[in-house]
């Protein structure tokens, strides 16, 4: 089983991949790079954490690098702000769909865990998979923060996760918890999605 596993430089998304690792499936790993919303040390950060990852594995993984920071700022200049983050999502999860259709791979994993942030609200959840047909498989959906934690110290990635690194600074102040499907393709239809799905694929970096 092959799935593409969406990779953050936080603490979440690396146990998540972890677990699927630890099932025997072939990860194809995708790093969306935030610059200029974030810094250098996230995908310096995301690139460490994929190496303990294949060490503590002993499997190699491939790996994407794809450009995120010109999606996020064509949303942030035409769609309502709260809607920020659950558009993200919904780009994000197009771009690995597309990735899982070049590379044979049977769904998207992702290290959401329920009600943890904005974006991860049950209404949130579901009006951001509705971007796509693949399945999202979410491993820690009902983990907690602490639980979280004590797997990323047992399998050597807390440390790194904690690290130095600038977070998402085009998140708004108050993002929406309950999303609603018509008013998201209403925002979307002021953007030429498919156009900026392109871009970033043709930007990606394979290493």
């Amino acid at each position: 089983m092959k799935v593409v596993s969406l990779l953050s430089g936080g603490i979440d998304s690396p146990v998540s991949t972890h677990m699927l690792l630890r099932k025997g499936v072939d990860v194809i790993a995708v790093h969306y790079d935030n610059q200029p919303f974030t810094d250098e040390k996230m995908l310096n950060k995301t690139k460490d954490l994929i190496d303990k990852l294949e060490e503590h594995s002993g499997k190699t993984m491939k790996k994407y690098i794809v450009p995120h920071g010109p999606s996020q700022a064509a949303i942030a200049r035409n769609a309502h702000r709260r809607y920020q983050c659950v558009m993200c999502r919904r780009m994000m999860f197009r771009i690995a769909e597309r990735i899982a259709e070049m590379e044979g791979a049977e769904a998207i994993a992702t290290g959401e865990s329920l009600g943890q942030v904005a974006s991860q609200t049950l209404p949130n959840i579901r009006t951001e998979e509705q971007a796509v047909s693949i399945p999202i498989l979410r491993p820690l959906i009902g983990l907690d923060k602490v639980e979280i934690e004590r797997i990323a110290k047992e399998i050597g990635t807390y440390e790194s996760s904690i690290g130095p690194g600038l977070c998402c600074t085009i998140v708004p102040e108050k993002p929406s918890t309950k999303s609603r499907l018509k008013a998201i393709l209403e925002e979307e239809s002021k953007i030429d999605i498919e156009d900026l799905v392109e871009k970033a694929l043709e930007g990606a970096e394979v290493i």
